[in-house]
């Protein structure tokens, strides 16, 4: 397809190689529905655990059976928490640019930068309005941060990925939705293991990255197919 590539211009003309969009159009109405869904689930789950200061049934069985885990894992959990952390996530997030402006892909390095951070500046603005909190009052816990930060990465890098390689419709849905899936199931993990969250906190994270990256890759497209 054609109207994946958006050419660069200058002074009113094409300039350089086209620029390839950040949201494969492929699976832009899929991620459109998905989007949607997940901004449902952050809300039902939101209203569902407002103002809790303790887990509930399905949260107090799964941190039973994860609590289970010896000390290696962990060491694992900590490392992997690590990658959630202000410097873990800044490595994560300057290689991730670094690499896109190597390859002349500018649209994609904003995503890099910005997908991650309004995952992680939208869990900040929910947490005191659903008022979720963990071990005390002053430890707001709706939803995870940590969660929604690699899964936002993960995911912004699955899509690059697919329009890189001009994946169809079906590896590129597949490699997206596995990516995020496995993101967001190792440091919920994590949060759950080391106590910093419950499990319905990391899924509220989860589903705030899914909603948030590909409402913020679709208007930087759409912007740049309306240039002259």
């Amino acid at each position: 397809m054609l109207d994946d590539l958006t050419p660069l211009t200058r002074g009113g003309r094409t300039a350089g190689r086209p620029e390839r969009a950040v949201l494969p159009p492929a699976l832009r109405g899929w991620l459109g529905v998905m989007a949607g869904l997940a901004g449902l689930a952050v809300l039902v789950l939101g209203v569902l655990h407002a103002g809790e200061g303790e887990p509930g049934r399905v949260d107090a069985r799964i941190w039973a059976a994860v609590d289970r885990a010896g000390p290696m894992w962990r060491d694992v959990a900590l490392a992997t928490d690590f990658l959630g952390e202000p410097l873990g996530a800044a490595v994560l997030v300057v290689a991730a640019v670094a690499g896109c402006l190597l390859v002349r892909w500018p649209r994609a390095a904003l995503l890099a930068a910005g997908g991650p951070a309004l995952a992680v500046g939208a869990t900040t603005l929910l947490k005191p309005l659903v008022g979720r909190t963990i071990h005390g009052d002053d430890n707001l816990s709706y939803p995870s941060g940590h969660t929604a930060f690699l899964t936002a990465f993960v995911l912004v890098v699955a899509l690059l990925v697919t329009g890189r390689l001009g994946l169809g419709r079906a590896a590129g849905l597949s490699l997206v939705l596995a990516a995020a899936l496995a993101a967001g199931a190792a440091m919920g993990w994590a949060q759950v293991l080391l106590g910093a969250h419950y499990p319905t906190d990391v899924l509220g994270g989860w589903c705030t990255a899914l909603a948030v990256v590909p409402a913020a890759a679709w208007p930087a497209d759409a912007w740049s197919r309306r240039r002259p």
